[in-house]
This record gives C-alpha cells, structure tokens and sequence, in this order.
C-alpha cells in the first residue's frame, strides 16, 4: 500500500530495518489509567510511548478512531482495540435492530426453530421513531413494567421504569426534536472518567449525526432469578480476533453484580432495585466498598449447581453460549473486519425465573477500573490474556485452542472440545469448547503453552 499524501497522515509501526522482524521491543500508547495501564507497563519487552511518537500497540478510545482511523496507515503487524463500527453491536438500539434483522433471515433461510433462537432480547422499540409501535405494543398488554434506556449513555444514566402511556408521553413532549445538550453532543475526547473507569458508552457508542438523543423502550424482566431476595446481572468477556472468518474467544472468569436493596415491583421509582450497575449502586447509602456488590462467576455457577443441579446449569451456560454466538453472527456483514483491529466486549447478561438467559446490552469499552482486589485480578488476568492472543510477541501457532483464561468458542464454525477431527455441530458427541465460570488454571496452562511453543521452535520440522 502506497503512502498517502496528506498532511493530515500518520503513520504507525512502519518498518525500520529490521526492526518489525525482529520486534525486540513493543510500542503501546493508551489513554486510560486503569488496570489496563498497569498489565501494559508491566509486559515485558514493552514501551510506552507518548503524545506523537509512534506506535505498535494502541488501546485507543472510539473518540479517536472516528477522528483518526481514516487517515492512519498501520504496518502489517499493528493492533487497535476497536473495529471501525464497533457501534453495530455496542449501541443498544443498532443491537436490537441487527438482531431482529437476523433472525428474520434465519427464518427465511432455516425456518422458524432456528429463527427461536434468536429469542433472547426483550421486546424493544427505539424512541421517538418507533413511538407509535410502542403504543400499540403497549395497549395490547396494560399494567406491565418497561423501561426507558437512552441508546448512548452508560452507568444507568437516564434510565427509567414506567408502566402508565402519560410517564411516557410526558418523556416524548420533553425528548422529541430536542437537540442534545452541547456537551452531550460533542465527541468525548478522552473517556476517562473521575473515577478512572472507561465505560462511558455517552461518548463510545454515540455518532455524532444523530442530533436527537435516541432512547429505546424494552419490556422490563419483570421475574428476574433472585439471590438473597436480590437482583442482578452477569458480565461476561468475549474476544472477537476477526469478523471474516469470525474467530471468537470466551474468558472464563466474569462475575455477578447484585443490586443492594431487596427486589420488589412496588417501587419502581427505586434505581438502587432496579439497577445493578456499580456506578449506581456504590451511591446507595448502605453500599459497602470493601465488600462490593460482586460475585465472582465460579462461585455464582457452584450456587446454582447446587440449587437445581449440573443439568440445569450445563443448559443455562450453553444458552448463553448461544446468546455470545448469534449476537456475533447478527453483525459480522456490518462490521468492517480489520486485520488491525479486535474488540474485548462486556456482555451484560440477564437470567430469569425459568433459568433463561436475557441479553441486555454488549459493552464496547467494559470497565477496567477495579471496585475490589478480587476484581483487580480479574481484570489484570484478562487483560494479560487478551494481550497473549493479540499476540503482538508472534510467540502463537494460531491453532491454539485455549490461552490462559480465554478459550476459543468460534473459528469460522464452532469449536470442539475434542482434540482432532474436523468440528462438526450436530455429531451426538459435539460439546462446545466454553468453559464460562469453571475452574481457570490460567498460570499453569500459559506455563505449558509457552514451554511447548519454545519447544516447537528450537525443533525445526
């Protein structure tokens, strides 16, 4: 690829020497100051770099690559942590209208059964445009609770339960036509909130040629499964490597995040029952920082294991496998699959009474900012895993099917747990290679994988 001639060009991990061969040292540039800081400045081998200098390895926040991926030229083995239209799942109203235009093409392509399996998102319309839609939805079934979610906000900003046509009708009259605040509507330069946290979907998610700020109505899960008499819900981290083929891997560890007040419907004015966000929660007067409001997800699987048995649960984590694979495969003839980029996403998940499984939204930019110790190490594991398989070091076969903490869920197909043989759905012995909120032995597999990758190498076939 040919230079281009503009003064607005940057170009980045461009070859000097032999130095891209050779790759003795790493250049990386965040922006965050987080977990993610500290995993990149303890890697050895790799340098930070600053302001203008030039890099090989960016964890760039989305202001920037709408401002700047147009006009960068990136050498063969640079990485970038977002896809170009990461907003195509990431954004809560394009999620919704992906997958509902997915599941209408399974239905025309495969027929109704497959097309069911797209059935884990609650019935959503996307305000002002869909408001007469919703009216009539919402006449069909009076008295039920739906709740309003601005489509480019995080941290339960904006949020609100409603379940009288005025509540909303008082929202539209205040809402439709209104332009954004002018601080709303400006592009975040830098998403770093006080608190260090990066999971500001305000600025991440939001394009800037939407003047209006855009909310979608979803009926509320009204029976969600309840711990302690509490509600909550799941963050679950999956690594999209590439769209075209999709290649996607599952982490193994995530948690739960409880609501501090009992769950009632009498209250639904009350965003300290309602919300699970940790943002909201810590608020609560009666929040407990040392303690959180966090379970690890091993320990939420052994609880449930426990109370309805292995069965139950097998069903229940092979369900949300589901939810990580359709909603994927909803967006890969959307997304501009990159050679340069991939995307850790935060699914936040939902399960009700019957044991099924609810997607409610998918984060482009997770928080990476620890609320415990315990979250502290999670997020450095993640983080050191995910570096391992962006694998800037070239230590990789690309025939790895488990990397620390992370196993690959999907390779242009899904992947078996059995070694050899080709991975065929559908064989009476298929079992997928997830292991969501089983033991991760991360340290001693990384031991094994690299002891025998040194191995290979000092081997030559």
């Amino acid at each position: 690829m040919s230079r281009p001639k503009n003064q607005n060009y940057k170009g980045h991990g461009l070859p000097k020497g032999k130095e891209r061969e050779q790759r003795a040292s790493i250049r990386f540039k965040t922006t965050l100051m987080n977990t993610l800081m500290d995993v990149l400045r303890n890697r050895p081998g790799w340098v930070e770099v600053k302001d203008e200098g030039e890099w090989d390895f960016y964890w760039c926040d989305v202001s920037w690559l709408r401002e700047n991926f147009d006009h960068t030229y990136m050498g063969e083995h640079v990485r970038i942590s977002h896809f170009r239209n990461h907003y195509e799942l990431t954004r809560k109203n394009y999620m919704v209208k992906n997958l509902k235009r997915f599941r209408k093409q399974l239905e025309r392509e495969a027929g109704k059964l497959e097309a069911a399996k797209c059935d884990f998102f609650p019935k959503t319309f996307e305000m002002p445009c869909e408001y007469h839609l919703f009216v009539e939805e919402f006449r069909k079934n009076p008295g039920i609770t739906w709740i309003m979610k601005p489509v480019a906000r995080s941290q339960g900003k904006g949020i609100f339960l409603f379940r009288r046509l005025k509540d909303i009708m008082d929202w539209k009259k205040g809402t439709a036509g209104k332009k954004l605040t002018s601080l709303e509507a400006q592009p975040a330069r830098n998403t770093v909130n006080p608190s260090g946290s990066h999971d500001t979907r305000s600025s991440e998610d939001q394009k800037d040629e939407i003047p209006v700020e855009n909310y979608v109505a979803q009926r509320y899960i009204e029976n969600p499964y309840l711990i302690g008499g509490r509600k909550f819900d799941l963050r679950v981290y999956v690594l999209v490597m590439s769209y075209i083929p999709l290649r996607a891997w599952l982490y193994r560890d995530g948690f739960a995040r409880f609501s501090n007040t009992r769950f009632t419907l009498n209250s639904i004015d009350d965003q300290y029952v309602h919300l699970t966000n940790v943002a909201v929660q810590k608020t609560s007067p009666d929040y407990h920082p040392k303690k959180g409001c966090k379970w690890m997800l091993q320990r939420f699987r052994q609880y449930l294991a426990s109370k309805h048995g292995p069965e139950a649960v097998e069903t229940l984590f092979s369900d949300m496998d589901n939810i990580f694979i359709r909603s994927l495969q909803s967006v890969q003839k959307v997304i501009i699959s990159d050679k340069h980029c991939f995307e850790l996403y935060g699914y936040d998940i939902l399960i009700d009474q019957d044991l099924k499984p609810w997607l409610l939204e998918v984060n482009a930019s997770p928080s990476l900012t620890a609320s415990s110790q315990e979250d502290y190490e999670l997020k450095t594991c993640l983080l050191e895993d995910t570096l391992h398989i962006v694998d800037m070091e070239a230590r990789l076969t690309g025939r790895e099917k488990r990397v620390g903490g992370f196993d690959l869920m999907w390779n242009d197909g899904p992947v078996s747990r059995e070694e050899g043989g080709p991975d065929l759905s559908g064989m009476g012995n298929f079992v997928t290679n997830t292991h969501l909120g089983c033991v991760n032995d991360r340290k001693k597999q990384l031991r094994q994988l690299f002891r025998s990758l040194q191995g290979q190498k000092k081997t030559p076939n």
